[in-house]
């Protein structure tokens, strides 16, 4: 009896997609792994998506298109912005790889550029020139996604660490600070033993660096105003 193929989709394709980005990051994808979870031949997914950019920008397509879906546009420029910017940090933590998917791509896609117009949106009341209103998004979407990359990475490396070896990244970092001298580490030393760098990724770090942003938006609008 010959042995039935396995049905698959696109859904199918995206949904087993980000079981391996969960699973072994961005760097261990491919389309011959996906295949094989999917317990297809390799060259069969190339009916579906071209390539694996092609694939990649289906994925980020997908996140744009939740985004856009998610948010709320409420109040003011600043609080437009802060809430776009509290919406894309929220989808893009429940997604693996998602920040890296949006930054490999391009917005070549319809929901990647629903997304953009409206970050865009967010800014056309202001009287910033279009330059500026890019530049504003550009410098927002950029934090947002470096934020939660940069936690994303951190995470990783934790977990590797203590893979590798029993005891704490920390007690391993106080060693090495205490062999340094205060010329060459000492404010370093304070802070980290004063548990500071424990704000890493936390909502009181995003909030701050947002509220940096969008200060500085205000005073590039008071200056054009004067």
């Amino acid at each position: 009896m010959k042995k039935q193929q396995p049905q698959i989709s696109e859904d199918k394709i995206l949904e087993t997609s980000w079981e391996l980005l969960g699973e072994g990051g961005i760097e261990k994808f491919s389309m011959r792994r996906l295949a094989d979870r999917l317990g297809i031949q390799a060259p069969s997914l190339y009916w579906y998506f071209k390539s694996k950019q092609d694939l990649y920008q289906r994925l980020a397509n997908q996140v744009s298109k939740l985004i856009v879906e998610e948010f709320r546009s409420e109040g003011d420029w600043k609080e437009q912005l802060t809430g776009l910017a509290v919406t894309v940090r929220s989808v893009l933590s429940r997604y693996p790889c998602s920040t890296q998917l949006m930054m490999m791509t391009l917005p070549h896609e319809p929901d990647i550029i629903r997304f953009t117009n409206r970050m865009l949106l967010c800014v056309e009341s202001t009287p910033l020139d279009q330059e500026q209103k890019m530049q504003v998004i550009l410098t927002l979407v950029n934090y947002v996604y470096y934020f939660v990359l940069d936690d994303y990475q951190h995470q990783r490396n934790v977990t590797a660490i203590l893979k590798e070896q029993k005891e704490l990244p920390g007690e391993d970092m106080i060693r090495l600070l205490d062999s340094m001298s205060e010329t060459e580490a000492g404010l370093f030393r304070r802070m980290f033993t004063n548990g500071l760098f424990e704000l890493m990724g936390t909502d009181k770090a995003f909030e701050f660096g947002l509220r940096l942003i969008l200060l500085g938006i205000e005073q590039v609008i008071k200056e054009q105003e004067k």
